[in-house]
């Protein structure tokens, strides 16, 4: 479970997909080719390689579900 508020880095995760479910807030995940804005009780699967950006206007609440060791920012560094 994060908090986010702001603008994430752009970076991809070149092993594994990334799952996004919104508990609280709004969160937008910006991929090169849409944007997926996502209210409390939906979610985003980030497939692996695709390269996005989180960002959320407000605090927003955000259960992510990786595997352990995987860097948040990916290959971004």
């Amino acid at each position: 479970m994060v908090k986010v508020q702001g603008e994430f880095t752009w970076h991809s995760h070149p092993e594994t997909d990334e799952f996004f479910l919104v508990i609280d807030g709004l969160l937008t995940i910006r991929m090169r080719d849409r944007e997926v804005v996502l209210a409390p009780g939906e979610l985003c699967v980030v497939p692996r390689g695709a390269e996005h950006c989180p960002s959320a206007d407000v605090e927003t609440a955000v259960l992510l579900i990786e595997p352990r060791g995987v860097v948040n920012t990916g290959d971004a560094g």
